[in-house]
């Protein structure tokens, strides 16, 4: 198994929904998928059918002395997620404060790893750099950090540290810009870590939030959950080895 962690560049970028996205391709292709928000934005929950007013999950937990595990959500056969859980205004604004109470999870990462109920753990990263988070991306396994093909990107990665080894996933690259282009290209020849598929723009994307479902499940017709089943091939070639690789049919299906 492996615990797979994404992150964006910076806020904005689509992290939250491309980790939805993923997880349901992977347990499309037959993978035991467990999905964890360790973001205080507490986002991810909202692509899986939970209720805006659910407030429980593994911070949520350790924060009231309660059992985290308690807090996870079973949403297929192959799915379960376990939210972040929902901060108070205080606490939100005091993040560094709470880390000795939540950098325990760590550790309950890698029983989970070792307990191999799932084949996969994906972490929904937030874009900072807290200690809570760099403790968390130090659990992974692998990385894939997610980037617009826009200026503001194009700067941080000149300037802005990233994991070690991990790989760059392109999302919400739209046909028909001048600029986006401009920047896929000079990506291609200076970035070796961008992964050879991107994610194109797409309603389907878009409007699958507000569905409270992932995109595949949502629209598994549109360019964007193809690509996203190819990115989940990819991971299985890359991070699981190649002899779990899977090929969807067009219709998502597995053949």
């Amino acid at each position: 198994m492996a615990i797979l962690g994404l992150q964006g560049i910076r806020g904005g970028v689509g992290t939250t929904s491309v980790t939805a996205a993923l997880g349901w391709a992977l347990q499309l292709l037959g993978e035991s998928v467990l999905m964890i928000d360790a973001s205080p934005d507490n986002m991810l929950r909202l692509s899986f059918n939970v209720e805006f007013t659910h407030a429980d999950g593994w911070a949520r937990a350790l924060l009231d002395d309660k059992e985290w595990r308690n807090a996870g959500q079973r949403y297929t056969s192959c799915l379960d997620l376990l939210p972040f859980g929902q901060l108070a205004a205080g606490e939100r604004e005091n993040l560094y404060a709470l880390h000795d109470r939540l950098v325990p999870f760590t550790a309950a990462l890698q029983a989970l790893k070792a307990q191999g109920n799932y084949q996969w753990i994906l972490l929904d990263l937030p874009a900072d750099f807290t200690p809570l988070t760099r403790e968390l991306l130090a659990q992974c396994d692998h990385t894939l950090t997610v980037v617009k093909p826009d200026t503001n990107c194009h700067v941080r990665l000149h300037q802005q540290a990233l994991p070690s080894g991990t790989h760059l996933l392109i999302n919400d690259l739209r046909i028909g810009s001048l600029l986006q282009d401009d920047l896929y290209q000079v990506w291609l020849q200076s970035q070796p870590r961008l992964l050879p598929m991107v994610i194109h723009r797409d309603e389907g994307m878009v409007e699958c939030l507000a569905a409270k479902q992932p995109l595949g499940e949502y629209r598994n017709d549109s360019l964007a959950a193809e690509e996203i089943l190819t990115l989940a091939n990819w991971c299985l070639l890359h991070c699981a080895g190649p002899d779990r690789i899977h090929h969807p049919d067009n219709t998502g299906q597995i053949v």
